[in-house]
């Protein structure tokens, strides 16, 4: 317990100084501005997830950098109800915002979702906690039904 406290109190104290200092990347580059890690300077495009019957979930493993922010699209076919799990990788991320049919959806966390048919969503996140998760569909045993995912 204490030593969430202390992590939250420490990223209290980091993000506006973050967000005031300018990137390492090279002359000229702007740092994160107003919005701290919710600028557009600071968000990444991740390929969708596809959720289809046989099908893989992913072309390629995540590999993602903490304090950056993510938005990726879920898109399921309606060929099954398939779900997709991963508590562990959503209790590493922050949440800002899943968006379905023009509907954002603020949750203060995520276990799993799940299409009973066919629909999209898109869910952006800040990754927080460097570690190993995935997402996978639940009772699934394949490779392709499993999305690895790293955040450095």
């Amino acid at each position: 317990m204490l030593n969430s406290r202390l992590f939250a109190v420490a990223l209290c104290l980091a993000l506006p100084a973050a967000a005031q200092a300018g990137d390492d990347d090279g002359p000229g580059k702007a740092g994160l501005g107003l919005a701290g890690l919710l600028s557009a300077s600071n968000k990444e495009d991740l390929p969708p997830i596809t959720l289809s019957a046989g099908m893989p979930l992913a072309d390629a493993p995540w590999v993602l950098k903490s304090g950056t922010y993510y938005e990726f699209e879920i898109q399921g076919d309606g060929s099954q109800e398939l779900a997709l799990t991963g508590a562990e990788f959503f209790r590493a991320v922050w949440i800002d915002e899943i968006v379905v049919e023009g509907l954002e959806i603020r949750p203060l966390g995520l276990d799993s979702i799940e299409f009973d048919e066919a629909g999209e969503m898109e869910i952006g996140f800040i990754a927080l906690k460097p570690g190993n998760y995935h997402l996978k569909v639940p009772g699934s045993t394949g490779d392709t039904q499993r999305l690895e995912i790293t955040i450095q």
